[in-house]
């Protein structure tokens, strides 16, 4: 019924219907703006997150203690091989008084006996006997041209006797054994051969033995120290190249003017040419 007119109006449903949703409307904004909506995160995302953030403290610490071992390792290097070379000086240094000291006395100094032996191959399979090459399979001279270190004792040099014609050692010094590990140097990890680049290559395979670099490795050869089989055994076989200038007469034995055989300090000097 209209108040103002005194008639009675039809009833329409659509009047109500759009009073209704108006209040509705109404209802909800201000609802809505008395709270704050909150939104409920899962329980897996919460975890997740967690988890991450343990991860990546752990993640942290070991980086950082990785960084100070690393530190610690290099200072131990470091002081080893100021150590090695101090001991190398002072051997040069004696060795070269004894000699001045047998000189004035009229005499001659003799060196102490060798302890270490590099062996190269320098002739191929042909007309070589079953013996012959299974004792160049045991010193691991397979292919021509292949260097490895040896300790000096009796079953060494008997074997080298009977291979003599096939090869040619001696005795390396210091700069022999240095360059030919910095610049031919593999090593043996897992059967592969892998170049020695890194310090961490040695310390993963002879660590246990107390080498950690290649200034532990070059002084446990170059010594022959309780270690040698396990550093020579790391050391994959030197892979020389042809010398310069080729060889002379590999037939023939090199005190004969040949190539083969015991050429004592004269090692040096091939190795020179042929690293």
């Amino acid at each position: 019924m209209d108040t103002q007119s005194g008639e009675f109006t039809r009833y329409d449903p659509t009047n109500w219907l759009y009073v209704g949703m108006s209040y509705f409307t109404i209802f909800n904004s201000s609802w809505m703006s008395k709270e704050e909506v909150k939104t409920v995160v899962p329980e897996s995302v919460l975890k997740k997150q967690k988890r991450n953030e343990e991860w990546a403290l752990v993640k942290k610490q070991e980086q950082e203690s990785a960084k100070k071992k690393r530190a610690q390792t290099r200072k131990l290097i470091w002081s080893r091989a100021k150590q090695y070379a101090k001991e190398y000086d002072d051997q040069q240094k004696e060795l070269i008084s004894l000699k001045r000291e047998a000189k004035l006395k009229g005499g001659f100094y003799v060196d102490p006996e060798a302890k270490l032996l590099f062996i190269i191959r320098i002739r191929g399979i042909n007309a070589m006997d079953p013996k012959s090459r299974k004792i160049l399979q045991l010193l691991r001279l397979r292919q021509i041209f292949n260097g490895v270190f040896l300790k000096v004792n009796k079953a060494t040099v008997n074997m080298l006797h009977r291979v003599e014609p096939y090869v040619t050692y001696g005795y390396p010094n210091l700069k022999s054994v240095r360059e030919l590990i910095y610049k031919r140097g593999y090593g043996k990890v897992d059967r592969q051969r892998i170049a020695l680049t890194d310090n961490s290559i040695i310390e993963q395979v002879l660590g246990k033995h107390g080498i950690i670099c290649i200034e532990d490795l070059i002084h446990e050869i170059l010594t022959v120290g309780p270690h040698f089989r396990e550093a020579n055994n790391f050391l994959w076989p030197f892979k020389l190249k042809a010398p310069l200038g080729g060889m002379k007469k590999k037939r023939n034995h090199y005190v004969e003017g040949g190539d083969a055989g015991n050429r004592e300090d004269y090692i040096n000097e091939l190795i020179r040419r042929m690293n």
